[in-house]
């Protein structure tokens, strides 16, 4: 059955059909991370969040090229357009060479989202290794009249590209608002206005990290980088542009306004933004130390929170709240949410040894296009996730013989919780990674043995203690007709 999937465009702001620039093919270019610390939850939101929809699409059945750059030069300290490398301070701060730092922070990136369980984009872009596209685009601009070289800088002018496009069409800021809300500039600024942006900023004597150019040594701006390698390997327009909603200004702006300066079109059909992730109720901040790192989150090496998690349990958490709301991070909202990750884990084990009937009680397919209804509605993870726990409960009413289902249903049951729960959301059973399943069951049903005797023998004390010694360690118990079994 075709789909009908809709997409929230951040530049409409309204829901919009999805209807992609080549039938069957879907380009998607997201901001990657600057690579000068480690990664932080927030931006993991960001990239779970991204990888869901690259699931879903490829689920779907669209060939998706799935673009995500790594910036490793050029974001200057607070955004700004002059000042420090943050890349090029953190290497001065830790004593050595920049691209050491970039590496370092790289691989931490990419151990943290293999964490998760996140697909590797199809292609993975380095600005460093943009240098002469981004020249080329920088060209393209002073061509078309956009952009003016000062002093071996170029910058972009923006109330020149203001007369022929549209600069705050993605963030809905009126120029006009913007000049006057913006400092004068104190003559020191090789700037035509305030609001103008770096293409390429000079490299002074102290500078290390610096190409030859046009204009003289220097590097390129952090807004660049994503103009030339997205319409390097996706066009100059194509389907969609993600990121964090801390970039859609300036960031994303600065990308609208380079393409059209430099190719004369939109760049992208959807703008889509990912919201920020708080914890316990606060903005996340290193400064203040209300701030947890991935690592420490599976390690429970922390103050913040009460024990450690699983990587999958954290991304359970995550997908349980849609991508463009607020996500409020807590030590009692992410245990809810390990008892639920729990729950629907042992529903899809137990849905494979479910009794057959000859009819069913459970409209399976009605449930599976609830399914589907709620991906199409902008990647509604939350309503499928609920819509995945009705299924659940109707697992563990077929297991106790209070419903029944058909075996063609119970196929169609186990084949798309299967799909929705592992493909399209991207979760994995935690005990299967860890690779010590075997090993704990083989212990557990010893126990198991253990309190059986004990019971056999009436000797209650030890049988409640090894049931309680158990359940202390998150081990639980259930005594049934076939026997007792246990869940973690």
């Amino acid at each position: 059955m075709k789909q009908n999937l809709k997409i929230y465009n951040s530049i409409s702001g309204k829901k919009e059909d999805f209807t992609p620039i080549h039938t069957g093919k879907v380009g998607m270019y997201v901001c990657g991370p600057t690579v000068y610390n480690f990664v932080h939850l927030g931006n993991c939101r960001t990239f779970i969040s991204f990888d869901l929809v690259f699931r879903y699409l490829k689920h779907l059945g669209f060939q998706v090229r799935y673009v995500r750059n790594i910036t490793d030069v050029g974001h200057i300290v607070d955004d700004a357009d002059a000042g420090e490398d943050k890349i090029a301070q953190k290497a001065r701060l830790e004593q050595i060479e920049p691209m050491e730092v970039a590496q370092k922070y790289t691989v931490n990136f990419h151990q943290i989202l293999k964490q998760f369980n996140n697909l590797e984009p199809s292609i993975e872009p380095t600005a460093t290794g943009h240098i002469i596209e981004q020249i080329q685009v920088i060209q393209k601009i002073i061509d078309n009249g956009y952009g003016y070289e000062v002093n071996g800088s170029v910058y972009f002018d923006i109330e020149k590209f203001d007369q022929t496009y549209d600069y705050g069409v993605l963030s809905g800021r009126n120029i006009e608002d913007m000049i006057a809300n913006t400092r004068e500039l104190d003559g020191q600024s090789d700037k035509r206005n305030p609001l103008d942006f770096a293409l390429w900023k000079k490299a002074e004597a102290e500078h290390i990290m610096r190409w030859p150019s046009p204009w003289g040594d220097g590097f390129p701006g952090w807004h660049l980088e994503c103009t030339a390698m997205s319409t390097k390997y996706l066009g100059d327009h194509f389907d969609i542009h993600g990121g964090g909603m801390d970039l859609k200004f300036p960031h994303h702006e600065c990308e609208i306004a380079q393409n059209e300066a430099s190719c004369g079109n939109t760049p992208v059909n959807y703008w889509m933004h990912a919201n920020m992730l708080t914890l316990n109720g606060k903005k996340m901040s290193k400064s203040t130390g209300n701030n947890i790192l991935p690592q420490e989150l599976f390690s429970g090496e922390n103050t913040i929170l009460s024990k450690a998690y699983h990587p999958a349990v954290v991304r359970f958490f995550i997908l349980q709240a849609h991508y463009r709301s607020i996500l409020d991070f807590s030590d009692d909202a992410i245990q809810a949410s390990e008892k639920g990750f729990q729950r629907l884990m042992d529903a899809i084990e137990n849905a494979a040894n479910l009794p057959v009937s000859s009819h069913s009680n459970f409209n399976v397919q009605q449930w599976k296009q609830k399914c589907y209804d709620a991906m199409n509605d902008d990647f509604n993870s939350p309503i499928l996730i609920a819509h995945l726990f009705d299924a659940v409960k109707a697992i563990n009413l077929i297991q106790d013989s209070k419903e029944s289902i058909t075996q063609n249903d119970k196929e169609v049951l186990t084949a798309t919780l299967n799909a929705f729960v592992f493909d399209v959301l991207g979760l994995f059973n935690e005990d299967a990674i860890s690779g010590n399943n075997d090993k704990l069951e083989d212990v557990v049903n010893i126990l198991i043995n253990m309190r059986n005797e004990a019971r056999a023998n009436k000797n209650f004390a030890q049988s409640d203690l090894i049931r309680n010694q158990l359940a202390a360690i998150g081990i639980e118990l259930k005594d049934g007709k076939e026997g007792t079994t246990f869940t973690l």
